[in-house]
């Protein structure tokens, strides 16, 4: 992306039909806002590390952008469901007051696998289908399904 969100897995080149991790998601999205990343993390998650990331993520934990997977662990490295996505792109959304609005009359319900998104998910899910954000394919989200980096720079590109 020209906005420098992104880069490539290697020179020229950018894998979009790569798996997503949730740390690499989680910096994208926070890139594309403009959210900085915490340089003296004062709390982080247990599995932060010392990396790339561990600014974003302790800047995400700070915002209530995330509360990570539980016992103050976030799965960085782990790869990314689409309905984890779309609760972190709401999440973010809802903390900066850029939540889209306006409403295309689709429901949750309008997808067959609803039922398989998680508690968590729904409001999330549920806001994003209903602005327009969340279109699935064929009638289906498929929130369990890994997503690739080329649905990260599609839902980026969409919003930005």
């Amino acid at each position: 992306m020209s906005r420098g969100i992104t880069t490539g897995t290697a020179e020229g080149i950018f894998s979009p039909q790569e798996q997503l991790t949730r740390s690499q998601y989680l910096v994208m999205l926070m890139r594309a806002y403009g959210v900085e990343p915490d340089a003296q993390p004062k709390d982080n998650f247990l599995d932060a590390g010392s990396t790339y990331y561990t600014g974003y993520l302790a800047a995400a934990k700070r915002l209530n952008i995330t509360k990570g997977i539980g016992s103050n662990l976030f799965a960085p490295e782990r790869p990314i469901t689409r309905q984890e996505m779309f609760t972190l792109l709401y999440n973010t959304l809802k903390e900066l007051g850029e939540l889209p609005v306006g409403t295309t009359g689709t429901t949750l319900e309008s997808f067959r696998d609803a039922d398989k998104v998680a508690p968590w998910a729904k409001e999330a899910m549920e806001y994003l289908a209903k602005t327009g954000m969340v279109r699935g394919s064929d009638g289906l989200l498929t929130p369990e399904s890994i997503a690739t980096r080329a649905e990260m720079a599609q839902v980026l590109y969409n919003l930005l």
